[in-house]
């Protein structure tokens, strides 16, 4: 079992920026790929970037590359999501979430362990 819990969510200005942190626990290996995924209010879970276990390959969405980064300090169990240049669009639930056969994959249904989220508001 595995267990993922965000960090460092919070209320920040149009034009911000905010680090996100996932704390991985549990039974894990070097196969798995992390991964960030948002919900805004009524909208569905989309994917936001990913990242092998081993940090050496990453994948962002297209719509959030140059603003959102994701990474992974080896030595520590986190994955971690710096989000720059934040606008109120990126007002969401950030969830983390693990995918075991190290898939950097956009589809939700590829991951198998999810954390409970930490909230991100951006103002304008």
């Amino acid at each position: 079992q595995v267990q993922l819990v965000e960090s460092g969510g919070g209320l920040v200005q149009a034009g911000g920026s905010l680090r996100l942190s996932c704390a991985i626990s549990g039974r894990t290996f070097s196969t798995y790929a992390m991964g960030w995924f948002r919900q805004a209010p009524g909208k569905e879970r989309e994917f936001v970037a990913a990242i092998t276990w081993r940090g050496d390959s990453t994948y962002v969405t297209d719509s959030l590359k140059g603003r959102f980064t994701i990474s992974r300090d080896i030595a520590k169990p986190t994955v971690d999501l710096q989000m720059n240049s934040l606008k109120p669009e990126d007002t969401a639930i950030y969830y983390c979430a693990a995918n075991v056969y190290g898939l950097l994959s956009p589809v939700e249904r590829d991951y198998d362990y999810w954390g409970q989220g930490t909230q991100v508001t951006v103002s304008s």
